[in-house]
């Protein structure tokens, strides 16, 4: 199946810091330095939700426009994929038809004008099904789609056997509100209690390591222990997922917890940390005691080979499909009436 080349954007948000658009000369100086290898690059989620569709297509064959704006203001009635950042549909009047998303604003309040300003925006893509539900409740139904980004299984395939490493969990710490809090009544009581049983404890936490420091660490480690308040998607368990490594996943559910918008502008739930995910990925918990109460039987399925978290990014998360999911929605718009 032949396809036309889709048009990508992604652009990240930019401001003058000292004087009037000193932003393109730092830009410049910033991506000479990672070019050099001088500064290491720690990609945002939402750029590797970018980087992650252009491999896929690559992998499927799918010809796409990298950031041609000079093409695409030449040609205004051809579809737009503005993959994120919202800035980039929020500070240009573009006159194309647009595919809007995964890298999306965080909630409609935000925007609650949305499809009165963008009219021509045909699709917005939600990252995961929590989330396209939270969107449905002040959006067209018809307007949203859900779409995860694919994940590189062979970048994140194992190197060694599971059974072979020692027994050591990496603790992954992505509690990003109330720390302090959560330290006391699920972080510390967790590793009292790896401790007691003898299993050692390697520990990153978000935003503080590179790719390559995961890597390392889930070479190193029989399990995971996943903490997160919720995920749209969660494109960091699923690498631990593809390499083979099962997650003790903290699903606490509730209100979504973004302090910009709950408890006064929005109140959603039931949310998750793990929004893709079946019995072979490994167990979930709500609180440090059924922590307590089921790591026993989270760990012995473990050190029996029970789980196969690999099996299920590969089915269903791998580059290649869920790109050429995403060209499939674009061909949907393409072929759909609109007036």
């Amino acid at each position: 199946m032949s396809h036309k080349p889709l048009n990508l954007f992604y652009q990240e948000p930019s401001s003058d810091r000292w004087v009037p658009y000193d932003r393109y000369p730092r830009k410049a100086v910033r991506e000479l330095l990672y070019a050099t290898g001088i500064r290491q690059r720690r990609p945002s989620g939402q750029r590797m939700v970018y980087q992650n569709l252009k491999e896929g297509l690559e992998r499927a064959g799918i010809p796409y426009r990298d950031n041609d704006f000079r093409y695409i203001r030449r040609h205004p009635d051809e579809l737009m994929c503005i993959v994120g950042k919202p800035h980039l549909l929020f500070e240009y009047d573009w006159p194309n038809p647009i595919i809007f998303g995964a890298s999306i604003f965080d909630h409609p309040v935000a925007c609650p004008d949305f499809w009165e300003k963008y009219p021509n925006v045909q699709k917005t893509l939600i990252p995961g099904p929590w989330m396209r539900d939270m969107f449905a409740e002040h959006y067209p139904e018809g307007k949203l789609a859900v779409w995860p980004v694919g994940i590189d299984v062979e970048e994140w395939r194992p190197k060694q056997p599971q059974d072979v490493k020692p027994d050591r969990v990496l603790l992954y710490d992505k509690v990003r509100w109330a720390h302090d809090r959560y330290e006391k009544v699920i972080i510390e009581p967790i590793r009292q209690h790896l401790r007691t049983q003898g299993i050692e404890i390697e520990t990153l936490r978000y935003g503080h390591y590179f790719p390559e420091d995961l890597k390392a660490a889930l070479e190193r480690c029989r399990a995971v222990v996943f903490l997160c308040e919720h995920e749209t998607q969660g494109i960091a368990y699923q690498q631990m997922l593809a390499s083979g490594v099962p997650i003790f996943a903290w699903d606490r559910g509730g209100y979504w917890q973004d302090p910009n918008f709950f408890p006064d502008r929005v109140r959603y739930g039931p949310v998750s940390s793990v929004p893709y995910w079946d019995e072979r990925c490994g167990m979930k918990f709500e609180t440090a005691d059924e922590f307590v109460g089921r790591f026993g039987d989270f760990w012995s399925r473990v050190q029996a080979g029970e789980f196969a978290p690999r099996d299920y990014v590969a089915e269903n998360l791998s580059l290649r499909q869920c790109s050429e999911k995403y060209a499939s929605i674009v061909a949907e718009e393409l072929e759909r009436p609109h007036a």
